[in-house]
């Protein structure tokens, strides 16, 4: 296929990488410990690990997991949100030969048993605050091994004591439990001091991560992703940032802002692999929920990159301290996980100086595909060109490409998509085609210079009478009134158009009301996009990353 797109790259960006350049992650993991020893890889809540800290704490993991007798290919389930323990055991599972399987920590007990027993996990590492759930569901897997955590683990003596009394009397963040045969995580660490990590052959087909997915479309399913895959979507994303990393004075580090879940792809490849493979350190924010302490704490860096989504850089600029920040060491935003609103995006670019560079891309392709040039000066719109080693197609039903500027759905090929989903040979059938291409469900049109807009999701298409209203378009032009904070667009059932648009409103301004909404959207829409039905609420529901779940407010069957 000609790859037509590359005449649009950047300056510096080149078509293709070559992942066989590391034998594993470990082997990229190793490299990084030497090359940057003294440098510091991660912070967190005042306290940073160097690249020799990182290396010599997860080597004595690796030890302690490998003498627990597991076999090479277990999986190790790691439920930590973002706190020091987590690169370390990410990096030791991986140097251990296992596999890992990200969970989040607020999984309810019936999401946190299906995944562990669908990826038969024998062993997991998880945050006190979490241990309750595990306590439930635990004798229903096949888990025999149990590291637990706290948020005081690696913070040192005296501060690590203070941080774990306020969050378990003062704050009450910390469930009672009951896990017998259980051990700490500093009391694993220290029992591990005698033991010597064994090297272990691991190769780029290899499993790296069981990355699950598809929780609010059904079952959630894994997403085998070797080692190769990983390694070239870090290399593909360092090749797409290297004129804007390249920026960075020699002999001073990158810094990369990591408020998005590391047990979610994104940031776990754009965040912490980058960020090792580059010598940067990422500042780790463990509740980037609590946008005023998230503040405070990005006042005490210089931060250059700063990966978001929609739902985050929103919350930041409409809060009022954020403006009194110092941007002038920020070089690049990228935006991902769900589509970047103009309004958003507007404000961010008008307080910062730096636009967001929108990019695309799901746990399937480890994760991303596409993105927009980074020496873009303003919001495109667009979910960008395809990276380095990547190839989009816009399939029909049929499965074959369609012209510039229709519809269809995005298929992707690249050394970064997955092997399948794990032990759902179904499924992988369902979204793989026969020459390669992974089918995203995603809608998309390409323009004959690369550029691909999102129209929708296949399933959250709304069908007026025979007309099709794409979501996306109808939450960006709302989300831009002055009135509104947050916007959902959904479809409901309607005796006479068979659906109709219902709009789900988080209000910035009290005194918005739904007619406003509707006399608004009559002058921004036709007919059949206009909103029947709005309704206000104080929250709506989201993901772990901030995604908004159109799903769950389909399925509360409200209407009128």
């Amino acid at each position: 296929m000609d790859k037509f797109w590359l005449k649009s790259y950047e300056e510096g960006v080149p078509a293709e990488i070559d992942p066989t350049q590391y034998r594993s992650l470990t082997h990229l993991l190793e490299e990084a410990f030497r090359k940057y020893a003294d440098r510091k890889a991660y912070a967190c809540m005042g306290k940073s690990l160097t690249f020799a800290e990182l290396d010599r704490l997860s080597a004595r993991m690796a030890a302690w997991l490998q003498a627990r007798g597991l076999k090479p290919g277990a999986r190790v389930a790691i439920m930590l949100p973002n706190v020091l323990q987590y690169p370390v055991a990410m990096a030791a599972v991986l140097r251990a030969g296992y596999v890992i399987v990200n969970v989040n920590p607020l999984y309810t007990p019936r999401e946190l048993q299906h995944q562990l027993v669908d990826s038969g996990a024998e062993a997991i590492v998880v945050l006190e605050n979490f241990a309750h759930t595990l306590e439930q569901v635990i004798a229903n897997t096949q888990v025999k091994h149990v590291v637990v955590g706290t948020m005081g683990d690696l913070l040192g003596g005296l501060k690590g004591t203070l941080v774990n009394l306020v969050v378990r009397k003062v704050k009450k963040m910390v469930p009672a439990y009951s896990l017998p045969g259980a051990i700490g995580f500093k009391r694993m660490l220290s029992d591990a001091s005698s033991l010597a990590m064994k090297p272990v052959a691991i190769g780029h087909d290899d499993i790296a991560f069981l990355q699950y997915t598809g929780g609010t479309t059904g079952v959630s399913k894994g997403a085998v992703l070797l080692h190769k895959h990983v390694i070239a979507n870090v290399l593909q994303n360092e090749a797409w940032f290297a004129p804007t990393l390249s920026k960075i004075k020699p002999g001073e580090q990158a810094q990369f802002v990591c408020a998005l879940p590391l047990y979610h792809i994104y940031a776990l490849t754009v965040c912490a692999l980058l960020g090792l493979r580059v010598g940067g350190m990422n500042l780790l924010i463990p509740n980037p929920r609590d946008i005023p302490g998230f503040i405070k704490e990005l006042g005490n860096y210089r931060i250059n990159i700063f990966p978001a989504v929609n739902t985050l850089y929103n919350g930041l600029v409409n809060n009022p301290e954020f403006a009194k920040l110092d941007f002038s060491g920020l070089l690049v935003c990228p935006g991902g996980g769900m589509a970047v609103q103009k309004a958003v995006a507007d404000k961010w670019l008008a307080l910062t100086g730096i636009p967001i560079v929108e990019g695309y891309g799901l746990s399937e392709t480890s994760p991303v595909v596409t993105a927009n040039r980074c020496d873009i000066t303003d919001f495109t719109g667009t979910i960008g060109l395809p990276l380095p080693s990547t190839e989009i197609r816009i399939l029909d039903e049929a499965g074959n490409e369609v012209p510039f500027g229709t519809a269809g759905e995005i298929g992707v090929r690249g050394p970064q998509v997955m092997a399948g989903y794990w032990q759902r040979d179904d499924e992988t059938a369902k979204v793989m085609t026969a020459s390669g291409f992974f089918k995203t469900g995603d809608i998309g049109i390409m323009d004959d210079k690369g550029y691909t807009r999102i129209v929708d999701r296949k399933k959250d298409m709304i069908l007026v009478s025979g007309f099709n209203v794409y979501p996306n378009e109808i939450e960006g032009v709302v989300a831009a009134h002055p009135g509104v904070l947050e916007v959902a667009c959904v479809g409901v059932p309607d005796k006479n158009s068979g659906e109709a648009v219902k709009l789900y409103i988080v209000r910035k301004d009290a005194s918005l009301s739904s007619d406003d909404v509707i006399a608004y959207c009559k002058e921004q829409f036709t007919g059949y996009k206009r909103p029947k039905y709005v309704e206000f609420r104080e929250t709506l529901p989201k993901t772990n990353v901030g995604k908004i779940l159109r799903r769950e407010l389909r399925d509360e069957k409200t209407s009128a």
